[in-house]
């Protein structure tokens, strides 16, 4: 597929409206389960807290695959969400959760959004995804609109 130079605000909402579905299901799972299982708490929230990255990296992985086409002279390489949304998952993937260098883009964690050292394990919690799927669509719509 050649790359792409911009995207319809009506195809990024529908990426945006199926990652918020996909959260909500995530948290109407998290309450439910928690409702009817009071009995065993530490075991649940145990559980809870072993499937949310695998959730979450997974998330972060959709994320990369609805815009995985974007132009990378429109996307720049300073460092920005979508630098990081890629390099994380580039990491996921092929370096085993663990965050790794890219070499073409100019990566400072302490002016990335979740702020992953190289190195670091990626275990990405609702909140961590939330804040990164925000910024990501936001400059998604600041350079391909």
């Amino acid at each position: 597929m050649l790359c792409v130079n911009n995207y319809t605000q009506k195809y990024i909402d529908e990426c945006r409206s199926r990652v918020a579905a996909q959260v909500s299901a995530y948290q109407t799972l998290v309450v439910a389960v928690r409702n009817q299982a009071a009995t065993d708490v530490p075991l649940l929230n145990a559980a809870i807290e072993a499937f949310e990255p695998h959730f979450f990296n997974n998330m972060a992985l959709t994320l990369e695959c609805y815009f995985v086409h974007r132009a990378r002279a429109i996307e720049k390489k300073d460092g920005n969400p979508l630098n990081e949304v890629r390099m994380l998952c580039n990491s996921m993937v092929n370096n085993n959760n663990r965050m790794c260098a890219d070499k073409t883009i100019k990566f400072d964690p302490a002016k990335s959004v979740l702020k992953y050292q190289i190195g670091d394990e990626i275990r990405l919690n609702e909140a961590d995804f939330i804040r990164l799927s925000s910024a990501y669509f936001a400059e998604i719509e600041s350079k391909y609109l």
